[in-house]
Parts: C-alpha cells; sequence; structure tokens
C-alpha cells in the first residue's frame, strides 16, 4: 500500500481539490493535525470523513456547539454504583480520526480541552494520564471567524495544528461532477478502507527516515527567520514551526514515492504550515496584509540554495 493510493481513493468523493487532498494525506503522514477553514458547503466534513472511511480505523466525530463541555470532549470520571469505584469514562477524544466539527462554534474554554491532546498525545482527568491511540489524527472544520456565533482560535490552539488549508467554491464541471457522482452512490458511504492502522503506522515511521540535507533545514530555518523579520508580522514563525515545516517537507516527498526531500517540498508547504501561525501588526491588518501575503513574500525574498535538490 502507498499513501498515493489513499489520496486517489479520497479524490473519488472529494472531486476537484487534489492540492487540498494531498495536503490532507501529507498532514497525517507528517503525524500533524488538520484545520479546514472555509463557508458551509465548500466540502470541508465531506473531506475529512472521506479520511475516515479510507482508513480502517477508530474515528469519533464531535459536533462542537456554545453549550460542548471540556468533559463532552476528553470524558470524565464517574462512580460505578456496583463496585463502589471511580472509574474513567473515554470521551470521543478517544479515537486514531477525531472530526472536530466547526470547532470556533465553542467556547474557549472547550477549544482547549484539545490542547494537551493535540500536542501530547494524552488526556489528563483527575489527575490520571490516559493515552489516546496510534495514530491519532485530528481534522478540524471551521467557519470564517466572521460568520456569525465563532470563537477566534487562539494562537496556542491554532500552532497545534500542522497545517490550515481551505477549499474553496468548485468550478462548474466539478460541482456537475460531484453532482452526478451523488446521483450515482459516489458518497462517502461508498468509500471502503485502504490502509489499516498497521500501514498507517508503518507509513509514519517511514516518513521519519526520509533525508533533509542540511543544507535544505538551513533553507527552512531561512524562511521562518524572514517571517519573523517581516515589517507586517508582530510573531513570526517558532521553531516548533520550523520543525513542523522540515516534518511535513519529509511526508510529501514520501507522498510523491522519495526517500529524500527538496526545496519543492518545503516550498509547497510554506504556506499551509507557516501562515496560520503568525501574527500580524495592526497596521499590517488596517492595511488588508494578510498572512498568505507574507509567506509569499518571506518564499520571494529567500534564496533557494543551489544544493537544496530537485525531484524534477
Amino acid at each position: 500500500m502507498y499513501p498515493s493510493t489513499l489520496a486517489e481513493v479520497i479524490s473519488e468523493v472529494v472531486v476537484g481539490k487534489p492540492l487540498a487532498v494531498e495536503l490532507t494525506v501529507t498532514c497525517l503522514l507528517a503525524e500533524g493535525h488538520l484545520l479546514i477553514e472555509d463557508v458551509p458547503g465548500t466540502g470541508k466534513t465531506t473531506l475529512a470523513r472521506a479520511v475516515a472511511a479510507t482508513l480502517g480505523a477508530q474515528w469519533k466525530r464531535i459536533q462542537f456547539t456554545p453549550d460542548l463541555l471540556p468533559a463532552d470532549i476528553t470524558g470524565t470520571t464517574m462512580l460505578d454504583q456496583r463496585s463502589g469505584a471511580f472509574e474513567f469514562h473515554q470521551g470521543p477524544v478517544f479515537a486514531n480520526v477525531v472530526i472536530a466539527d466547526e470547532i470556533n462554534r465553542a467556547s474557549p474554554k472547550t477549544q482547549s480541552a484539545l490542547l494537551e491532546v493535540m500536542g501530547e498525545r494524552t488526556v489528563t482527568v483527575d489527575g490520571a494520564t490516559h493515552q489516546v491511540p496510534h495514530p491519532f489524527f485530528v481534522i478540524a472544520t471551521q467557519n470564517p471567524v466572521d460568520m456569525e456565533g465563532t470563537y477566534s482560535l487562539p494562537e496556542a490552539q491554532l500552532d497545534r495544528f500542522l497545517m490550515r488549508i481551505s477549499l474553496g467554491h468548485l468550478e462548474p464541471e466539478d460541482e456537475l461532477a460531484v453532482i452526478q457522482g451523488h446521483s450515482a452512490g459516489r458518497t462517502v458511504d461508498y468509500l471502503r478502507p485502504v490502509m489499516d492502522v498497521r500501514s498507517a503506522q508503518q507509513m509514519i515511521a517511514m516518513t521519519s527516515q526520509v533525508r533533509v540535507t542540511d543544507t535544505l533545514a538551513r533553507y527552512a530555518v531561512a524562511l521562518s527567520g524572514a517571517t519573523r523579520r517581516h515589517p507586517h508580522v508582530r510573531h513570526g514563525a517558532s521553531t516548533r514551526a520550523t520543525l513542523a515545516l522540515v516534518r511535513a517537507a519529509r511526508a510529501r516527498a514520501l507522498l510523491h514515492g522519495s526517500n529524500y526531500a527538496t526545496a519543492e517540498d518545503v516550498q509547497a508547504l510554506t504556506a499551509p504550515v507557516l501562515a496560520h501561525r503568525l501574527v500580524l501588526t495592526p497596521q499590517a491588518e488596517l492595511e488588508g496584509v494578510t498572512q498568505y501575503d507574507v509567506v509569499t513574500d518571506a518564499l520571494r525574498r529567500t534564496p533557494v540554495p543551489e544544493t537544496a535538490g530537485s525531484r524534477l
């Protein structure tokens, strides 16, 4: 089983979005978490469900609402009337794939319930720490923050996501293909698992073995440094962000059948990995400058090392 097969199967129902599918599988291989931000009706939940359906693994979906409590996510300790002992009842976060639907409709207190498990792969309740399954992949969807009834994710929460992507509206031909696919029964329920947990674990292990040269690592460091020095940025990409960029580059190389990463991999992932971690200055926001503008400028200004490699 090759990771590219996983992307091909997901694309059967997520039509017209090959880049989004590629980034999603890359995120899975890199053992990161994915944030999909877009307006309602663009296929965010469909993409998340398609990933869960093609992995023969346990998955749970959490619908985030304003009245959702942290214990509804992590679980709670309850008294067993028969034994007289307290027992921990696992919440829906104990799964290989967790779909956090409309995450920014819950309160910041509830959002923070994901901080530990997304960062450490553990859940601590009443002083006891519990491990979640491996692999552990959170796919969160959120509506744009200017929509009614949403709460902006804090910087610490955003930093837990390896990537943030958007889907956007389909081209007319692709939209027609989706309609025809639904009529023929090609929906998420039509998909069948093509990779089991063990295979996913092996692919993730292979990702860490993909070679990254010192030159390429220096290029990633230079890109992060360029965001920190940018005049429109208050807080640039952190060292954790640089590590995430290199890890994602390894995963993308493996997805493309290579055992070494190149500058091409780093460049393709710089925006999805770094942009959501940048905090812009108030003046930049007034001028309409976006995080993606900053990343694009950093890529343009940072020289590409000649020895960084290419698969072309």
